[in-house]
């Protein structure tokens, strides 16, 4: 069995976890922030909806590239943006990544896969750790952040790795 037929099923039940907590944002708390210094609600659950695309990226290309001018232009990516259009996104991304991670070889895994920012590598790991690492535990870093904010705002939350107080 190869490397990614072992990650298939854990890349499924996580992405569907996502999409669950995904599914909750409401259009009328997107701006609400639980703290000064945290993200707003819309631009977390928009970060969130990015993960597929880190994933396919991470499998298919050797680096990604950005400068600093693309760092206001992603924070701000998110506004005007509604549940709607979040879902798209994750729904049209997560069949790429599907496709991605599927498509990845075993001698792929091992090799280096670099991040950079205005020509500096600030990730620059083998592509397995930054699929792990950055992809799949940031995500699930993320989901658990967007689920405390739904929490904060009264919606109740599915469970993930077993049932939440809300179903009990």
């Amino acid at each position: 069995m190869s490397i990614a037929e072992k990650l298939l099923p854990e890349f499924d039940s996580e992405f569907a976890s996502t999409r669950k907590i995904l599914a909750l944002v409401p259009d009328d708390k997107l701006t609400w922030k639980p703290h000064e210094k945290s993200m707003a609600l819309g631009r977390l659950a928009w970060h969130v909806s990015d993960f597929p695309s880190w994933c396919a990226e991470t499998l298919k290309k050797d680096f990604l590239e950005f400068s600093p001018e693309d760092g206001p232009k992603m924070a701000n990516e998110w506004k005007d943006k509604t549940r709607e259009k979040i879902l798209e996104r994750f729904d049209a991304d997560i069949k790429v990544a599907r496709e991605a991670l599927s498509s990845t070889s075993d001698e792929k895994w091992p090799q280096p896969w670099k991040m950079l920012w205005g020509g500096q590598a600030v990730i620059d790991e083998p592509r397995r750790d930054v699929y792990r690492r950055v992809v799949m535990n940031h995500m699930v870093h993320h989901r658990a952040q967007l689920g405390v904010y739904l929490r904060l705002n009264g919606i109740p939350i599915p469970g993930v790795y077993g049932p939440s107080a809300d179903e009990m």
